[in-house]
């Protein structure tokens, strides 16, 4: 006789009865919510997992999570509700409301949270290992990995680098009016020449480092041979001109990237 057993991956949801995305196969939980609240999705393609970095740690859109296991967002923060006080034990879980981001027609503001990496791990364990769960568990240790090590490089070699080359700026200007204007000029020169926007330091992968030190160090050469700061920003905009042609190629990836999102 044959036995047939229905086996569930270890640490997933009961999801008997619940509706899933069969385009995927994924079985995404959703407690006691009624089946019409969990959302079906057309397969669509893999989203970037963009992580916000703070002083302390880095963390994900739990929006940009739903999308990529194929899940509407509400389903999956249905979950961070119900399990408030576990994803509580993981770090501070502060709730958000997407504001000015209401669909067209009106309505509330999309409500998300900002997870860091264990509670990012422990909302994927409340669905099944499907291929696309596990594909995204694997995307997830590389983009922490990645944030933990461009941290500690920014704390070993962005920094330092970055205060000596201000230090001779300021030698240079420092009988200027618009001192401060000269500083703000050379951190978008650098910025550009590393294919980044301001306010993106922190978070930065370690490529994207790596660039930022590399063009640090050249203006910082430019700065140290030029007689004034206005010929250290010539000396400077000519020694990163070969990354300058890259920079800019790298902030148009980033801007289309932004696009393809926005219109799916």
């Amino acid at each position: 006789m044959t036995h047939t057993t229905n086996e569930k991956a270890p640490g997933a949801c009961n999801t008997e009865g619940l509706e899933t995305d069969t385009t995927n196969d994924l079985n995404f939980a959703t407690g006691q919510r009624p089946r019409k609240e969990l959302s079906t999705l057309k397969k669509q393609s893999v989203e970037p997992l963009t992580l916000t970095t703070t002083t302390d740690e880095a963390r994900v859109d739990s929006r940009v999570l739903a999308r990529n296991m194929g899940v509407k967002s509400r389903a999956s923060f249905a979950l961070i509700e119900r399990y408030a006080d576990t994803f509580k034990s993981h770090g501070q879980v502060t709730f958000k409301k997407a504001v000015g981001e209401r669909l067209q027609g009106g309505g509330n503001a999309e409500r998300y949270v900002m997870l860091n990496e264990d509670q990012s791990f422990f909302l994927l364990t409340l669905s099944r290992n499907t291929d696309r769960v596990v594909a995204l568990k694997a995307r997830l240790v590389k983009a922490f990995g990645e944030a933990r090590r461009a941290r500690d490089l920014h704390r070993t070699e962005y920094l330092p680098g970055y205060h000596e080359l201000h230090d001779a700026l300021h030698l240079l200007a420092s009988e200027s009016d618009h001192e401060r204007q000269v500083h703000m000029n050379f951190n978008k020169l650098v910025n550009k020449a590393a294919g980044i926007e301001a306010g993106q330091r922190a978070g930065l992968n370690l490529p994207k480092q790596s660039m930022l030190i590399v063009a640090q160090m050249m203006a910082l050469q430019a700065v140290r041979a030029a007689p004034g700061h206005k010929e250290a920003y010539q000396l400077s905009k000519a020694a990163v001109a070969p990354l300058l042609a890259l920079g800019e190629v790298a902030l148009a990836e980033v801007a289309a990237q932004r696009l393809e999102v926005a219109n799916d």
